[in-house]
C-alpha cells in the first residue's frame, strides 16, 4: 500500500509563488511516474505535471509550462511542484499522483488547496 501526503498549499496573490510537496510512504519502490493533477470548482481533474524517474522526463500542461517545475527527491521520497508567477486561474485543489507500474495501481493524495487572488 502507498500513502501520498501533500502539503504547501495556501493563499497567494497573483504573481506569487508556492511550492507543493508530496511525501510518499509504504511500498514506493515501483512508483513511476509521479506527478500532480488539479481540480478547480466545477471542473474536471486535469494533469498539471508528471515526472518519470528513469531519465527524469517531465510533462507539463500547456497552461503551466514555463511557470511550474516538477522535481523528485528520491532520498526523501518526495515530489515537489514549484509554482511561479501564479495566476487566479491556477486556483484549484492540487492532488499528488503516483502509479505503481508493477501492480498497475494508481494512487492519489487527498489534495491541497491553492488559492490565487487577483
Amino acid at each position: 500500500q502507498v500513502q501520498l501526503v501533500e502539503s504547501g498549499g495556501g493563499l497567494v496573490q497573483a504573481g506569487g509563488s508556492l511550492r507543493l510537496s508530496c511525501a510518499a510512504s509504504g511500498s514506493i519502490f515501483s512508483l513511476n511516474p509521479m506527478g500532480w493533477y488539479r481540480q478547480a470548482p466545477g471542473q474536471q481533474r486535469e494533469l498539471v505535471a508528471t515526472l518519470i524517474t528513469n531519465g527524469g522526463n517531465t510533462n507539463y500542461a500547456d497552461s503551466v509550462k514555463g511557470r511550474f517545475t516538477i522535481s523528485r527527491d528520491n532520498v526523501k521520497n518526495t515530489v515537489y511542484l514549484e509554482m511561479n508567477n501564479l495566476k487566479p486561474e491556477d486556483t484549484a485543489d492540487y492532488y499528488c499522483y503516483a502509479r505503481d507500474f508493477r501492480r498497475r495501481i494508481n494512487y492519489w493524495g487527498k489534495g491541497t488547496l491553492v488559492t490565487v487572488s487577483s
